[in-house]
C-alpha cells in the first residue's frame, strides 16, 4: 500500500491527489513552539511508499519540516519516500552572478536527494541546465509540464486566440499550448536590468507564420511558467494593447503576484487572470494535480 501524507496548507491538492490514485490521504501535524521550533508528527502506522504532497513556496520554513517528516518516515520502516512539490523553490539560483554568491540550487537539490527517493515537481524555474536531475542527484528527479491542462483550460474559453510568451524562456510553454488547436502564437523579447525593471519588445513575425501577427481585435492569451512581480506581463500587456485587441487573458503555472501585481494588471486593462493550483492563490482556475497522478499511475 502507498499512503499520501498532506500538510494543512496544501491539504485539498494533496487529498485531489488521493482520490485520482485511489490510495488514502493523512495529515502531517504540526506544532509550532513559542521559540520558533516546530513539533512534527506522523501518523502511526506507514505503509512502505509513502509520498508527501507539499508545494514550496515560503519554502524556509517548509523545507525543515519536510525534512523532519522524510527522515522520520524511513525511521518508522518507510522504504521509499516520493516528494511531490508542484512548486520547486531555489532553483533560479543556478550560478554565482557575483563573487561569494551562494549557489542554492545546487545545495538546495543535494539536500533533497539526500531525504527523498523521488522528487516531482512543475514547471520548475530552469535557466541554465536541461534537466532536473542535474540539479538533484537523484535517480528519480521529474519534471512535468503544465502545459496540457493549461491549453485544455484555454480551450474551453476561447476558439481562435493569439498566445504570447512574455520572453524567450516561455517557447517551449507557448508552442505546446497552442499546436493542439492550431492556434497562432508568438514570442517577446525580455532585457531585464532589476528584480523589478523589466523592458518587452515584440518581433515583427511570429515563430509559425511569415506575415507579421496582427493583434487587432484577438483574444490575446498571454503564457509564463510564474508570475512574480509581474513586471514582464505588465510590460507584455502594454506592448499588447498598441495594437487594440478583444481582450488580454494572463495564465500561468505557478502564481506569487507579489507587490499589488494583480492591481497593476487589472489597471492596465488585462481582462483575466488564471493560475494553476501549484501555489495556492486567489487566481487559481484549473489543477495540475491531474498531471502529476497520470505520472505517479504510470510509475
Amino acid at each position: 500500500m502507498t499512503l499520501i501524507l498532506g500538510f494543512e496548507d496544501y491539504l485539498p491538492q494533496a487529498e485531489k491527489l488521493s482520490h485520482c490514485l485511489s490510495i488514502p490521504v493523512k495529515m502531517v501535524k504540526l506544532h509550532q513552539f513559542p521559540d520558533g521550533e516546530t513539533k512534527v508528527t506522523l501518523p502511526e502506522e506507514l505503509p512502505n511508499k509513502v509520498i508527501i504532497c507539499r508545494s514550496l513556496n515560503q519554502p524556509n520554513e517548509k523545507l525543515i519540516e519536510l525534512i523532519i517528516t522524510a527522515s522520520a518516515a524511513k525511521q518508522q520502516g518507510v522504504e521509499h519516500v516520493t516528494l511531490v512539490a508542484p512548486y520547486l523553490c531555489y532553483m533560479r539560483q543556478d550560478k554565482a552572478f557575483i563573487k561569494g554568491e551562494a549557489i542554492s540550487q545546487k545545495i538546495i537539490g543535494k539536500l533533497l536527494s539526500e531525504y527523498f527517493d523521488s522528487v516531482i515537481t512543475v514547471d520548475p524555474h530552469l535557466h541554465r541546465i536541461n534537466n532536473l536531475s542535474e540539479a538533484i542527484p537523484n535517480k528519480s528527479a521529474i519534471t512535468l509540464h503544465a502545459s496540457n491542462a493549461i491549453s485544455n483550460f484555454l480551450h474551453q474559453k476561447f476558439k481562435h486566440p493569439v498566445v504570447i510568451g512574455p520572453d524567450e524562456e516561455s517557447e517551449q510553454w507557448v508552442k505546446a499550448i497552442a499546436s493542439p488547436h492550431q492556434w497562432r502564437y508568438t514570442i517577446a523579447t525580455k532585457q531585464r536590468y532589476s528584480d523589478t525593471k523589466v523592458e518587452v519588445s515584440f518581433c515583427e513575425n511570429s515563430p509559425n507564420e511569415n506575415t507579421k501577427l496582427d493583434l487587432t481585435n484577438q483574444d490575446i492569451i498571454i503564457v509564463d511558467d510564474i508570475a512574480s512581480t509581474g513586471r514582464t506581463l505588465e510590460q507584455a500587456v502594454i506592448q499588447i494593447k498598441k495594437q487594440n485587441p478583444q481582450s488580454i487573458s494572463v495564465i500561468v503555472t505557478h502564481a506569487f503576484f507579489v507587490d499589488k501585481a494583480i492591481e497593476q494588471l487589472n489597471s492596465l486593462g488585462v481582462n483575466n487572470i488564471w493560475s494553476s493550483d501549484s501555489i495556492p492563490h486567489a487566481t487559481n482556475a484549473f489543477s495540475i494535480i491531474d498531471t502529476i497522478a497520470e505520472k505517479l499511475k504510470l510509475s
